[in-house]
């Protein structure tokens, strides 16, 4: 399963990588951040696909998708 770590901070509120995520695991946070605005964020049931769509179109590069490690387990 991948993870997606969004730097909330520097995150202008756009959604464009809430738009494009196919699987629709990201959403607006009630909180705001340092901007004073909504943030994006993953949501509590995230089963990432890792596809990376969010990663490509977040235009302020506050988006990473990682593989969780804790995941894979060996044959």
């Amino acid at each position: 399963m991948a993870k997606v770590r969004i730097d909330k901070d520097k995150c202008k509120g756009c959604g464009l990588c809430i738009l494009y995520c196919p699987v629709k695991k990201l959403e607006f946070s009630l909180d705001l951040n340092k901007k004073g605005v909504r943030y994006a964020k993953g949501k509590e049931d995230t089963s990432c696909i890792g596809c990376g769509n969010c990663y490509l179109i977040c235009p302020d590069c506050c988006i990473e998708v990682y593989e969780d490690k804790k995941e894979i387990k060996s044959t």
